[in-house]
């Protein structure tokens, strides 16, 4: 049997002030192991700073709020300036891969630290042109990607990005990682590869409206409850993050 890690990354750092104490909450308190940090919206610079130190990667953010690459077109915007989710869908490569630079250059700007890999919000990066546009940056700068799907991760591999070998989670009316799925996903989890399981744990935001609000809190709690450390001991799993794939594990 080959080497197994699990990743527990948590998205959307920086969304909203709650949103982001309970990132950080999962992540002090619980036993999520990675977050991804929007560098583009009001709250972003706040969730930078009250997270230094902790294990970040970019959530390339291309559907909301404005961009960051002062040149970006603005044909590709909404009338407001500002980014729009069908428009995104059909960026070119040539811009994703701009703004992702830009985004990049935040992030550390705002953290301090370099990222340790991309994901991306609303998983864009299922577009082809989106795809290629972070492939570029990826493999330039040898930073892990996420992969959501088998065609993804071919695709990322064979640009030399480095990529998760399975991918757990998703959003929808219900929460989605309550205890009692998390509980089981973690004892048949593959017996090989490197895991990354998605999670959205956080307090019910403030400012942001979504429809992943109230779920939020039910993550946090499942993501806090002490059986899921009791489960993790049991089966000899310790959480880690994407640097297990920058250091080629």
């Amino acid at each position: 049997m080959g080497t197994r890690a699990l990743i527990i990354n948590a998205d959307d750092l920086g969304i909203d002030p709650a949103v982001s104490r309970g990132v950080l909450q999962a992540m002090r308190e619980g036993v999520v192991s990675s977050a991804t940090l929007m560098v583009n919206m009001p709250h972003s610079e706040a969730a930078g700073r009250e997270a230094a130190g902790l294990s970040l990667g970019l959530h390339l953010n291309l559907c909301r709020g404005a961009p960051v690459w002062s040149d970006f077109p603005k044909e590709h915007l909404g009338a407001d300036g500002q980014f729009t989710e069908p428009r995104a869908a059909s960026l070119p490569a040539d811009v994703v891969e701009a703004e992702t630079r830009a985004q990049l250059a935040r992030f550390k700007a705002l953290t301090g630290q370099a990222a340790t890999h991309v994901d991306v919000h609303r998983h864009l990066h299922l577009h082809a042109d989106v795809l290629e546009g972070l492939a570029r940056v990826a493999a330039a700068e040898k930073l892990p990607v996420r992969s959501v799907d088998s065609i993804m991760r071919h695709t990322l591999k064979t640009r030399g990005v480095a990529t998760n070998t399975h991918f757990l989670g998703d959003t929808g009316a219900e929460p989605y990682w309550t205890l009692d799925r998390l509980e089981s996903e973690l004892v048949t989890l593959p017996g090989e590869g490197i895991i990354e399981l998605m999670c959205h744990p956080g307090h019910r935001p403030e400012t942001l409206k979504s429809s992943y609000a109230a779920q939020r809190e039910v993550e946090l709690a499942t993501f806090l409850n002490p059986r899921v450390r009791e489960v993790l001991e049991r089966t000899g799993i310790k959480p880690v993050d994407f640097r297990v794939l920058s250091q080629g594990a």
